[in-house]
């Protein structure tokens, strides 16, 4: 098992924590009567003559985002209006017939996104298991692209980021790193090793179920043009709004993840003792669980049902507790427990969570 990452990450080149990022980078210049927040920019045209010139190529409140977003990474960012529309600007940069590497296990958007390129001929996809080293070093020969996620999705298993990357780069290909379980705030994956990084910035990093948004993060110049310039043309953009709500829950990041952590951890601790649990799975950080239930998938789909403050959602990561069992979905893995329900823990008290699985566990 690799080692882990550990919280919190060290202060930035300004010498300011990630938590002091989160709240003053992307701000307005403090002059007088300046508002303290980036407001919202509802323009579609622009007067010529400048950098933007149309709403498809930028907007200010887009860009406060993505500063405050790529001073957390340690890059420079780029917002997409969805994850996958980020995740699809990435793919599309493969030339035809490339190979990619990817986890059997990870979000299913990306993996049905690869499905679909292959079926069409456009791309070859190895899919691995990303804990084990020597196959996925094995797996990257001749590949364009080696794309981790760590913790997958749902199966929570961590990925040697600095090992694979370096496997990577020694085969030719760029390394992508879906960073959206862990947040910048417990892992750093351009300084591990990565080339690019990805976020659902629908889920921690906005944090409160009200937004749809993507980004990635890069440090090479070239390859940021290379990015923007498919977001440009795809028309794969951000809508304002989004941005600024996503914005202002990058403000509060470090208190969600540091409650929905500590909730979590108190979680898997007293569900690890719970006779109607056969297996917990947790990495050891985050805010994402997954448990496999004694009784079946019956009690699986039962306790998502049965839970009053937990909700029964596919999505994660806002301050509100969620859970689903996972292979209701067709296109799940099949290597994924029939019996195993995800829960994204949230910033309620941990004692109602609780008290609110334990009555749905019981509720026979």
């Amino acid at each position: 098992m690799p080692e882990q990452p550990s919280s919190p990450v060290p202060a930035g080149s300004d010498g300011l924590r990630p938590a002091t990022r989160a709240v003053h980078a992307g701000r307005p210049a403090r002059t007088p009567d300046a508002p303290l927040n980036t407001p919202l920019t509802m323009a579609a045209t622009y007067v010529g003559g400048g950098d933007v010139e149309y709403g498809r190529y930028g907007n200010p409140t887009w860009l406060a985002f993505e500063e405050t977003l790529g001073s957390l990474e340690g890059g420079r960012a780029l917002a997409f209006s969805s994850g996958l529309a980020a995740v699809a600007a990435l793919l599309d940069l493969v030339a035809p017939d490339g190979v990619v590497v990817a986890p059997q296990h990870s979000y299913q958007g990306t993996l049905g996104q690869l499905g679909d390129l292959e079926l069409r001929g456009r791309v070859r996809t190895r899919l691995v298991d990303i804990e084990d080293v020597d196959a996925v070093t094995a797996a990257c020969e001749d590949a364009a692209l080696l794309w981790i996620e760590s913790p997958t999705n749902p199966a929570l298993e961590v990925a040697d980021i600095p090992a694979l990357a370096a496997a990577a780069h020694a085969a030719g290909a760029t390394v992508v790193v879906d960073n959206t379980f862990a947040t910048p705030l417990l892992q750093q994956p351009l300084d591990l090793g990565a080339d690019v990084v990805l976020h659902s910035a629908t889920k921690f990093l906005a944090g409160h179920s009200d937004a749809l948004l993507g980004a990635v993060v890069v440090r090479d110049p070239q390859l940021y043009d290379v990015v923007k310039g498919r977001r440009d043309l795809l028309g794969a953009v951000p809508g304002t709004l989004e941005a600024w709500l996503a914005l202002r829950g990058l403000r509060t990041l470090h208190l969600r993840v540091e409650r929905a952590q500590a909730n979590a951890a108190e979680l898997v601790r007293r569900l690890e003792a719970h006779p109607a649990v056969s297996r917990v799975r947790y990495p050891g950080f985050g805010a994402i669980v997954a448990i496999e239930l004694t009784g079946g998938p019956l009690a699986a789909d039962l306790l998502c049902r049965s839970t009053s403050l937990w909700v029964f959602a596919t999505s994660l990561g806002g301050v509100e507790s969620t859970l689903e069992r996972r292979r209701r979905w067709k296109t799940e893995a099949a290597t994924i427990p029939e019996s195993l329900v995800r829960l994204s823990v949230g910033v309620e008290d941990v004692d109602d969570l609780w008290d609110d699985l334990v009555a749905a566990l019981e509720a026979r």
